[in-house]
């Protein structure tokens, strides 16, 4: 049974946030916390670089995307029919 497009965008949406938990940590190091005074976090990076990490979050999540929908078209990891029996 063939999955729509919907399907195909909630499975990305859920590879694109795994994926982003994974790239966030990257590129932080450790590095000196002086006593916050302006009301930032304790472990908050000076620079974090989140547009960057958004964009290679983009396009490891559609890497990831693409390696799912070719194991689910390909029967290796079928999706459940949730559709109740007619």
């Amino acid at each position: 049974m063939p999955i729509g497009p919907i399907t195909m965008f909630a499975i990305y949406l859920v590879c694109w946030w795994t994926v982003l938990f994974a790239v966030l940590p990257l590129g932080t190091s450790k590095e000196r916390h002086d006593v916050p005074t302006d009301g930032a976090q304790w472990g908050a990076p000076e620079k974090p670089d989140l547009k960057r990490k958004f964009i290679t979050t983009t396009w490891v999540a559609a890497l990831v995307w693409a390696l799912v929908m070719f194991l689910v078209f390909i029967g290796w990891m079928p999706l459940p029919d949730l559709a109740p029996p007619v």
